[in-house]
């Protein structure tokens, strides 16, 4: 509860500028929050339905719009991350207890890394799904952990209805069913029929609502989890990026990142070794062996998934699920080791491991003090910080909300900001890869584009790319922002 209690005050003082950090995925969930608050209905604020992302975020923040008052998510979210993060730090300080070699040092250690970790701070410091989703990953271990020591119906079904909000949450929460019906299958005390019943219940409900959701969207615009591109980066350059971000974790700087395919390849035959070490052990039912297996099916997922779909470059934010279970997983053998090696002063050899890591949270400690210093002077990088709020573009956006003829449509490259600053609804400029959403926005015949000058994506179509079909005329214009019409080149004057 302490380092809980130091949780939720660090959320509270690098929001205290500007407030959480919001980014356009943040306005999808916090727009969809308040149409299920307000109208019982999963739109967004573009007026689509919610399906690049699943459902339960939104609702998860609808509950909050509901507890608080009425007080909109942006509003609330520094309230809302920090009890989730707080949550996070003591489920996190619960699992450690249980070990088969709990340790009150190992425990504080681990607590102080989290609490001080970027990785983390990264993630809690945005109104983002990961915050629950993290959550929600430690509650499956203790669930699973529960149904190891039962097999019991009951404890099968509770484990199985977390996992089903994981794959709700996230799509990446199918990892998590992975991880039970890969546990369930290496479970020695079920028998074969059993076994069989156990995972076919647990299959079925884990992926129950995630199947429900996908139906829905399906139902809704003839697309299951949205529009997906192929990926544009192959499993090598992934191995890379997913190195590099497990060093940065690490608190190593830049220049080793050369080494991080090798990295890559160390950390998942190092998880693959600790679980057959496990197995073969007979440790199955131990919480350990849990996050191992947990922590590996997640690596190896967001590899190859990353390999096949394109997401935005492997990254923190990415992964940070993760973090918490590699974390443990890399440092549960200590406690272990110490316990069961025969030495009266074992302090010594504990000594090496705890300044190791009060090296490392020193480290960490350094980089939370420097983007604290950044974010108390600027706000945390978003439309909540400086660059936004002080924008003479935004401004401008936030008061000539009745400069736009009625009947024509708004484009932008931008519609969540659109969105977040003037309330109204536009449309996004089509991806280049979709050649039918870019003559549809070529046959408009006239259309109003808002142009963010410092957001220009390699993958919308751009102004140039509209000027060779389009007469455009600036109306406003501004150092970071300008409002076009657009229309029929023979229309023109």
């Amino acid at each position: 509860m302490l380092f809980g209690a130091i949780g939720f005050y660090i959320i509270h003082m690098f929001a205290k500028y500007s407030g959480i950090g919001i980014s356009p995925d943040s306005i999808m969930y916090a727009s969809t929050a308040q149409n299920i608050h307000d109208h019982f209905s999963l739109i967004t604020f573009n007026g689509t339905p919610l399906v690049f992302f699943p459902v339960f975020y939104s609702f998860f923040l609808s509950i909050c719009i509901f507890l608080s008052g009425g007080a909109p998510p942006v509003a609330a979210g520094p309230v809302i991350n920090g009890v989730l993060f707080m949550a996070t730090i003591f489920t996190t300080g619960y699992i450690t207890t249980k070990f088969k070699a709990p340790s009150l040092v190992y425990k504080w250690l681990i607590l102080a890394a989290v609490v001080l970790s970027p990785a983390l701070l990264e993630i809690y410091m945005y109104l983002w799904s990961e915050t629950l989703f993290i959550l929600e990953i430690l509650l499956f271990i203790i669930a699973y952990h529960n149904y190891l020591q039962k097999h019991t119906t009951k404890s099968l079904v509770l484990v199985a209805i977390v996992a089903a909000i994981c794959c709700i949450t996230r799509y990446a929460g199918i990892t998590v069913v992975a991880t039970g019906g890969l546990l369930i299958l290496m479970d020695g005390k079920l028998n074969l029929n059993k076994k069989i019943k156990h995972l076919l219940s647990f299959g079925i409900i884990g992926i129950s609502l995630l199947v429900a959701n996908m139906i829905l969207n399906r139902l809704s615009t003839g697309l299951s989890t949205g529009t997906r591109l192929p990926a544009n980066t192959p499993f090598s350059e992934n191995l890379y990026y997913f190195g590099t971000v497990i060093l940065d974790w690490a608190g190593l700087p830049a220049k080793f990142d050369p080494i991080a395919v090798a990295f890559t390849v160390v950390v998942i035959i190092g998880l693959a070794t600790l679980l057959i070490v496990r197995i073969a052990q007979h440790h199955l039912n131990s919480y350990e062996n849990i996050i191992i297996c947990f922590t590996l099916v997640y690596g190896l997922f967001i590899l190859i998934i990353a390999s096949i779909s394109r997401f935005e470059r492997m990254n923190s934010r990415l992964l940070s699920p993760m973090f918490v279970p590699l974390l443990l997983s890399f440092t549960c053998w200590v406690p272990d080791l110490i316990k069961y090696i025969k030495f009266r002063k074992k302090w010594l050899l504990a000594t090496p491991f705890v300044l190791a890591m009060l090296a490392f949270e020193y480290t960490i400690a350094r980089a939370d003090y420097q983007l604290y210093d950044d974010f108390c002077e600027y706000g945390i990088p978003g439309y909540t910080d400086d660059d936004w709020n002080k924008s003479e573009f935004v401004v401008f956006l936030k008061t000539h909300k009745n400069i736009y003829k009625p009947g024509y449509p708004i484009y932008t490259d931008a519609d969540e900001a659109v969105y977040m600053f003037s309330g109204m609804h536009s449309t996004l400029l089509p991806h280049k890869f979709f050649a039918k959403d870019v003559a549809k926005l070529y046959q408009q015949k006239r259309f109003y584009l808002i142009d963010f000058k410092n957001l220009e994506s390699k993958e919308l179509v751009n102004l140039k790319e509209i000027q060779a079909h389009k007469t455009l005329t600036k109306l406003y214009d501004f150092p970071d922002g300008a409002v076009y019409v657009c229309e029929e080149k023979s229309e023109s004057r």
